[in-house]
């Protein structure tokens, strides 16, 4: 297939790769011409306007566009001009699924078509095969499956419902996350002060060997130990947070059962996680170090003190 590619950082950028050693033509574009230039390295055509994909990709257009979420709306009013009745617009960024409900049902009026995907894994996922929730039509779930099953691991794509349903399910995902590695977090501090004189990494190890808790957050802590010392001395105890985490409490508290109803429903162990990395600002711990040590082994994110 050939499709149209907006934006090319860490996650970006991995899925292009991706898709190009699958066979896919794909024509990207970046502000950063150094991105831009790394791509067409990669095989893919780039382009500096948007304006370009009218001549670029002929017949329906797919656009994938994997930016932040906060420039999304202006993406796509520059797009706008450039697509036709029929096209497809794949948001594959974090956006609140509320904001996609309602791209969607704007550009339906326009004749276009709104598609999203919840995208776990990681820079290391989208380079290798993530794990991806789709929301959106279905015929065009279907027209495009390919795609999907080829950027994603065996058995790790799905359809999850209309418009907003592959954002929506990925929100989840987060929250339960951050609940996930709190516990994680909890547990290691407990480890280390103990009176035993534990060794840390091979308590990971033994973990993640056939116990109920083995998971791949216990993996990439071993080797968080591995890189950086159990003491983690390098890595800060203040614990930033994704949009995601929020969205999922503010979704609990007032949870959308259909068009006319809402309920209540109670997430004291994602509102905890999430109010730790709060509170964690200004009030650094170990806790805060091993959570902040797994956000960088499977997201990259920027842990390090002096950072």
């Amino acid at each position: 297939m050939k499709i149209g590619y907006i934006g090319l950082g860490k996650m970006g950028m991995g899925m292009v790769k991706l898709l190009l050693e699958k066979g896919h033509e794909v024509v990207a574009t970046d502000p950063n011409e150094e991105t831009r230039k790394e791509a067409e390295a990669a095989g893919a055509e780039t382009v500096i306007n948007l304006s370009e994909f009218k001549e670029k990709l002929p017949g329906e257009k797919f656009i994938w566009i994997m930016v932040p979420h906060q420039i999304v709306d202006t993406v796509l009013k520059d797009l706008s001009d450039v697509l036709t009745v029929g096209d497809v617009i794949m948001d594959g960024g974090n956006s609140n699924y509320n904001d996609t409900v309602r791209r969607g049902a704007e550009l339906k009026e326009k004749g276009l078509v709104f598609m999203d995907v919840g995208t776990s894994g990681g820079p290391s996922g989208a380079r290798n095969g993530a794990c991806m929730m789709i929301g959106g039509s279905r015929d065009k779930f279907e027209k495009y499956e390919r795609l999907f099953k080829d950027l994603s691991v065996k058995d790790g794509y799905g359809y999850m419902g209309k418009t907003g349903a592959g954002h929506y399910v990925k929100m989840i995902h987060n929250g339960i996350e951050y609940g996930m590695m709190q516990a994680i977090g909890e547990g290691f501090e407990i480890l280390k002060s103990s009176l035993f004189n534990l060794d840390l990494k091979d308590v990971t190890k033994i973990y993640n060997n056939g116990s109920v808790i083995q998971s791949r957050l216990i993996g990439w802590l071993q080797k968080a130990y591995e890189e950086e010392g159990e003491d983690l001395n390098a890595i800060s105890g203040e614990v930033s947070h994704s949009g995601e985490g929020q969205w999922t409490v503010e979704e609990a508290k007032n949870c959308r059962v259909d068009d006319n109803t809402t309920k209540q429903i109670s997430v004291p162990i994602i509102e905890g996680s999430l109010q730790f990395r709060i509170d964690s600002t200004g009030n650094p711990s170990y806790t805060g170090q091993v959570v902040s040590a797994l956000r960088n082994q499977f997201g990259g994110h920027l842990v390090k003190k002096n950072d």
